[in-house]
């Protein structure tokens, strides 16, 4: 039978009656505001080039969205590190261990499905605890066989989506010694932590004792970074140097022992948490933190009517917080300062 040719025309009843049905949902507005832009790009003379890459992307997108979905509620860590790691190399069984206590304490992991590092995090975790963002590369990034075939394996075309799922979805993130997509991911990591444009997780550099593979790195991030005043004193409470995969599970764990996340509504920040903050907690906080705090004081609060699209919180505890949207090192800095409260 021969496939009818999709055209706008042969779409337009489909897209009217599709459009009924979604009337007066939630998302109703940004499902249109989609559809306006996908619709102007039909008249602003865009190349095949440009449309192929805005279609391929959503379609990533979308399917990624899709397959994490069901899991929304389960933390999850992204894992990176060398593919070239072999199975008998320390390291290998070091994220081995690594993603076999991450799935005991309830987490998922999301590695880049390939070799190495990759794999040694999937098969600690176990198939059922693990996703795979895999790249499509030139010379074909297999994946490897602890996630081969799972419905939980995506594969990326572009780098940047696969990136941005990365990041989205991690609860935090741990770095083992690795090579330029390490780095990249962990600059990435970091950037968008230090501009707020992630949510602030855990950043864990692993290695083992004594290697120094890390410890050279933030000395680098020290003298010709912080020294130069390309970066501030904060952005160092962004990442942490750890050299035992029990000190893994224990900072992650503890960053989410009473903190729980973050969203700003309109100029203030809404921080989500499991405990009750306390009125000694309330004032320690706009004493050492007043750096960051614009006009009025951080203070408990009742869920905010802009948050009624995120009915999971509801439940949760909150602090209110005029936060100046700039020192996230320093936000990093006052989480830390709300676990350690009794």
């Amino acid at each position: 039978m021969k496939r009818e040719r999709v055209t706008l025309a042969s779409l337009e009843h489909e897209l009217l009656q599709w459009l009924e049905r979604g009337r007066g949902s939630a998302n109703e507005e940004l499902v249109a505001e989609m559809m306006q832009t996908f619709l102007k790009l039909a008249g602003d003379g865009a190349s095949r080039g440009d449309l192929k890459i805005l279609n391929r992307t959503l379609k990533e997108l979308r399917y990624a969205f899709k397959v994490f979905a069901p899991y929304r509620s389960v933390r999850k860590i992204s894992i990176f590190g060398s593919t070239r790691v072999q199975e008998e190399d320390p390291y290998y069984r070091m994220a081995v261990h690594l993603g076999r206590r991450l799935a005991d304490e309830g987490f998922m992991v999301i590695t880049g499905a390939g070799d190495g590092i990759m794999q040694a995090g999937h098969e600690g975790a176990g198939r059922e605890r693990s996703f795979g963002v895999n790249i499509r590369l030139p010379f074909e990034q297999k994946p490897n066989q602890f996630i081969r075939d799972d419905p939980k394996l995506m594969t990326f075309h572009f780098f940047f989506t696969r990136k941005l799922i990365f990041v989205k979805e991690a609860d935090a993130v741990v770095f083992f010694p690795g090579g330029f997509g390490t780095h990249d991911e962990a600059i990435e990591a970091l950037t968008l932590a230090q501009t707020g444009k992630s949510q602030i997780v855990p950043i864990l550099m692993l290695d083992l004792p004594n290697r120094g593979y890390w410890r050279e790195w933030e000395d680098f991030v020290r003298r010709r970074m912080l020294n130069a005043g390309f970066i501030a004193e904060q952005d160092l409470s962004l990442f942490k140097i750890v050299e035992d995969s029990e000190a893994v599970i224990q900072e992650i764990k503890e960053f989410y022992s009473n903190y729980h996340s973050y969203r700003f509504v309109k100029q203030d920040l809404v921080i989500r948490l499991l405990h009750p903050p306390g009125a000694a907690l309330v004032r320690r906080l706009n004493r050492d933190f007043r750096d960051i705090l614009t006009e009025g004081e951080v203070r408990e609060t009742a869920p905010l009517l802009e948050e009624a699209d995120d009915p999971e919180t509801l439940s949760l505890h909150r602090l209110l917080v005029p936060f100046n949207r700039k020192d996230f090192g320093r936000l990093r800095q006052m989480i830390d300062m709300i676990n350690s409260q009794p």
